[in-house]
């Protein structure tokens, strides 16, 4: 059987950056479970297991552009230090969540800290990265 758009499929994978580390795999997990084409996974993913027939494996190279996008320079946000909560003492690397303008939460990471603002990184962590995903069709519906 061959996996195509509208399937719902179940995938192990293996997320490695270019260095060879991985970031994310479904090793000693439950099969990652999605519907083909419906917009969840990242492009690059959904294209790489689009045709693959059961028990097929393969590894994909994903650029950047259809993974998480290129990092963007408008998604560093500078907060007044004035405006940071008296609980949060901020720390380079440090993961926060702000609240985003449609209600939802929006994970950032403090990169700059000075007596005046503290600069936030709103990017997704992998975001300017190239992934390499070896992939294993395991069921099609």
């Amino acid at each position: 059987m061959q996996a195509k758009k509208g399937d719902a499929v179940q995938v192990h994978y293996t997320g490695k950056l270019e260095d060879g580390s991985v970031f994310d795999t479904s090793a000693n997990r439950e099969p990652l479970g999605f519907t083909l084409g419906d917009g969840n996974m990242i492009k690059g993913f959904d294209t790489a297991v689009d045709g693959m027939k059961l028990g097929d494996k393969v590894t994909v190279t994903i650029p950047a552009a259809e993974a998480y996008g290129e990092r963007r320079d408008d998604m560093m946000i500078d907060v007044p230090i004035a405006q940071v909560p008296a609980d949060i003492k901020p720390e380079i690397g440090m993961s926060l969540t702000l609240q985003g303008g449609n209600g939802q939460p929006m994970p950032v990471v403090v990169v700059g800290l000075d007596a005046e603002k503290i600069t936030l990184d709103a990017n997704h962590q992998l975001a300017g990265k190239d992934l390499i995903f070896d992939i294993e069709l395991v069921k099609v519906n």
